[in-house]
């Protein structure tokens, strides 16, 4: 059995995969398993993959399947793995070749279910470091809950006890499943590891879904519906409220409200309002949250036209 797996899914990424392949192939960890999903790439992908393959044919495993879309084939590469923990890297992003024998330590030293890493930004001329926001080793689940919060909700910069993926999978056919996955999995997740180094190289590239505002911006809110009804049919509502209902809010009137400036004001304007809607008839006496505090939760409180308005104003003058 492999120490660790790392599902990495591929569509029309040729001018990134080599770079990406390559920081997998070095690995300083030797018991590595990495499984290249290619999800029906109409580039030259493939050739690049199967360049991998023949050279390091005992670290690498390639398949090929119609386009469904990253989760899809995350789902895909999951049921492939054969490691003790699993992984997963976006293939336009490449990581530092100590990140896997550094989590897997991090992750035998504590027997945790998840290690968490940093991230590092890198854009064209300059690069910034991100914290995973876990700051440290976390041994039950009261405090999983209270960092449910606040941690930096990507699959990327994270490696998962395999067993975890019999239980919650990735969401098909959206956008910002991380998200949708990470709140999904963490009520059944006891302890945390945390390396606090960017080990995860995330390039920010045009047409990429972080820089792409279309109208399924709008999955923020579909995902965070699904959420609550996920946490109330599996007996979770009650326990996660207060962190439901704060990482609900936050998400709809911060991440998805600052997605939405990119939209045309008019369209900015319904969004607000769609926003709104929805954190009250969820959540209508959100202000009352233990977690809604400082600079931020002042902004959360008085969410009206307002701060919708300086917010729009802000995004669009940069």
């Amino acid at each position: 059995m492999p120490k660790i797996s790392v599902v990495v899914p591929v569509y029309n990424t040729q001018q990134y995969l080599d770079k990406c392949l390559n920081s997998l192939a070095y690995q300083t960890l030797k018991d590595i398993e990495i499984i290249v999903v290619n999800d029906g790439s109409t580039d030259d992908s493939q050739k690049i993959i199967d360049e991998y393959v023949k050279r390091f044919p005992n670290k690498f495993l390639s398949f090929v399947k119609p386009n469904g879309g990253l989760s899809d084939a995350r789902n895909y590469g999951i049921k492939k793995a054969t490691g003790e923990y699993i992984g997963f890297v976006d293939s336009d992003d490449y990581v530092n070749l100590d990140m896997y024998e550094s989590m897997y330590k991090k992750a035998k030293e504590g027997n945790f279910d998840i290690v968490v890493c940093d991230v590092r930004y890198v854009y064209n001329d300059f690069s910034k470091e991100v914290s995973s926001l876990v700051l440290n080793d976390i041994y039950n689940k009261d405090d999983v809950k209270k960092q449910m919060v606040s941690i930096y909700p990507a699959a990327w910069n994270k490696i998962y006890k395999r067993e975890f993926f019999d239980t919650v999978l990735f969401k098909k056919g959206i956008w910002y499943e991380d998200v949708e996955f990470l709140y999904k999995l963490l009520p059944y997740v006891n302890t945390i590891g945390t390396v606090q180094k960017p080990f995860v190289n995330y390039v920010q590239r045009e047409g990429a879904i972080t820089s792409t505002f279309d109208s399924r911006v709008y999955n923020y809110i579909d995902n965070f519906n699904g959420l609550v009804e996920f946490y109330k049919k599996n007996g979770l509502y009650d326990e996660y409220y207060f962190e439901l209902e704060y990482c609900y809010v936050r998400y709809l009137y911060m991440t998805f409200i600052k997605s939405a400036c990119h939209f045309d004001k008019k369209e900015y304007k319904k969004a607000c309002i769609i926003a709104k809607k929805n954190v009250l008839e969820k959540f209508p006496n959100y202000k009352k949250n233990k977690y809604i505090n400082g600079l931020s939760g002042f902004y959360l409180k008085h969410f009206n036209f307002v701060t919708q308005k300086l917010v729009y104003l802000y995004y669009n003058k940069r």
